[in-house]
């Protein structure tokens, strides 16, 4: 994380170095992202990079702060219109929106989609932390306390299904956002209806 000294910096450098951060982290999973590029694109000196941080990965932890604090504001903006949607519902709410604020704030998507290839030691530790995944799968389990979704279902698996799934589509067709969200919806639907046909 940060040091007080990055705290002291203007508004503007902050927000340079963060931008110079996640266009790099955009392209490059972490750990094939350079920490030079970044020191370039923010256009400060390398020594004044380690007054405001230790090291790429503290750089990392601060633009992941960043960004989860926006996924959350975004996840409770959805529960507060519609509290009681189901899972399927507050996904694809949440993924429309976080769309729409990524038009405003490029790179968004794209790093938390190389986040999911990297599986440095590093990245790994984040990914199992992630609080977001967490909420999803409590709404899995509130969904089957409601009887929306049958009991014996593992929870967990749904939700590394519809990411997994997520992660893949949005790599073929991140480029049309409206393709992306309907085969998301389509897929939603397949894992609420079945794919097999009843025998009874």
């Amino acid at each position: 994380m940060p040091k007080s000294t990055f705290y002291n910096l203007s508004d503007e450098k902050k927000g340079r170095i963060f931008d110079a951060a996640l266009q790099e982290f955009s392209i490059r999973t972490f750990s094939q992202a350079s920490l030079n590029q970044i020191i370039k694109n923010a256009g400060i000196p390398k020594g004044s990079f380690y007054q405001y941080f230790d090291s790429k990965e503290d750089l990392y932890l601060y633009m992941i702060e960043v960004a989860s604090k926006e996924k959350i504001e975004v996840f409770n903006h959805v529960i507060e219109i519609d509290p009681e949607a189901d899972v399927f519902e507050v996904i694809m709410h949440t993924t429309r929106e976080f769309l729409e604020r990524g038009k405003a704030k490029p790179g968004y998507i794209e790093a938390a989609m190389l986040m999911q290839l990297d599986n440095s030691e590093f990245i790994m530790k984040i990914r199992k932390s992630s609080t977001s995944t967490e909420k999803f799968v409590k709404m899995v389990e509130r969904d089957k306390e409601r009887g929306l979704i049958k009991p014996e279902v593992d929870s967990e698996l749904v939700i590394n299904m519809m990411s997994t799934f997520s992660l893949n589509e949005y790599f073929r067709n991140g480029s049309d956002n409206e393709r992306y969200l309907k085969n998301l919806d389509d897929a939603i639907k397949i894992i609420k209806d079945g794919v097999a046909v009843s025998k009874d």
